[in-house]
């Protein structure tokens, strides 16, 4: 089994707020998302970038729980070069790249990255031709620079297509289960997009557990209001975790080593559902691990 780590909540911070990326990865979000892109004016880029650096060096001294990671500008602006470069000196825990559409984005963007950096990469999946074939963009892999993680921007598929976000999601609930069947069939993580309205907390619940529903790892975050909840909504209860616990180790019994199913509390479980509840029960240990 692979070591688990949290992504439950994964918040977006202003690359060009000091104060903010200095108090974030306090906050209690399992990641915090240093941003490049959209929250930084293009007035600002420069002076942001040296101030992603800068906190990322500092927390890397203190030493921090939360995850780091960088959202750089996309490939086809200006500040593509300039951001890798400063990245590639930060090296936070991950770069996330915006906009990638197609597996070749992958090969260009590792391209440009020096060739004595190694970091993992996290792709946002928010185009129309991303949605179309995500299994080309998660299976696209390098051993230096892997592909961890695909991340929904349901606001940038939402302006290319006309696409109305709806409580519910109807409309992009098959863009969203393909992106997720994607990253399961690469055996990464999938992290699911924004709620954009901080006061509507029932919303936000209502998308959280969704999400949790649908398989999702974890959600992004915009506020460190939503945190909370989004930690709670994606980490077992105690009901799930007891139920795990009852049929995790099930098979390690001699007399069920030999059978691939056996009768538990009446209802049948096969030893998919033990590895299932392994993972399960392994998660929870990892959450309890971050305090």
């Amino acid at each position: 089994m692979k070591p688990i780590r949290p992504r439950r909540s994964a918040l977006y911070v202003p690359g060009s707020n000091l104060r903010a990326m200095a108090k974030a990865p306090t906050l209690g979000a399992d990641v915090v998302i240093f941003d490049l892109e959209d929250a930084v004016a293009p007035s600002e880029k420069d002076a942001a970038r040296a101030h992603v650096v800068e906190a990322v060096g500092a927390l890397r001294q203190a030493g921090t729980q939360a995850e780091i990671v960088v959202r750089a500008n996309g490939l086809d602006t200006p500040w593509i070069e300039a951001d890798l470069a400063a990245i590639g000196r930060a090296l936070p825990d991950a770069l996330l790249l915006p906009k990638i559409s197609r597996a070749s984005d992958l090969a260009r963007v590792r391209a440009m990255i020096a060739a004595d950096m190694a970091l993992p990469l996290w792709a946002m999946v928010e185009t129309p031709r991303a949605v179309l074939g995500p299994l080309e963009i998660a299976e696209a892999q390098d051993a230096r620079l892997p592909l961890t993680v695909l991340v929904l921007g349901l606001n940038d598929l939402a302006r290319e297509t006309g696409t109305r976000q709806l409580p519910g999601r109807a409309p992009m609930l098959p863009w969203m289960m393909n992106a997720l069947a994607a990253a399961r069939v690469a055996g990464i993580e999938i992290l699911d997009g924004v709620h954009n309205d901080i006061a509507d907390t029932e919303g936000f619940a209502a998308e959280c557990l969704q999400a949790r529903q649908c398989g999702f790892d974890g959600k992004t975050v915009i506020h460190p209001a939503q945190i909370a909840g989004a930690n709670a909504a994606f980490a077992p209860d105690a009901e799930e975790l007891a139920r795990a616990s009852r049929i995790a180790f099930v098979f390690d019994a001699a007399e069920n080593a030999d059978k691939g199913v056996v009768r538990v509390e009446g209802r049948m479980v096969e030893r998919l559902h033990a590895d299932m509840a392994k993972r399960l029960l392994a998660r929870a240990e990892a959450i309890a691990a971050r305090g």
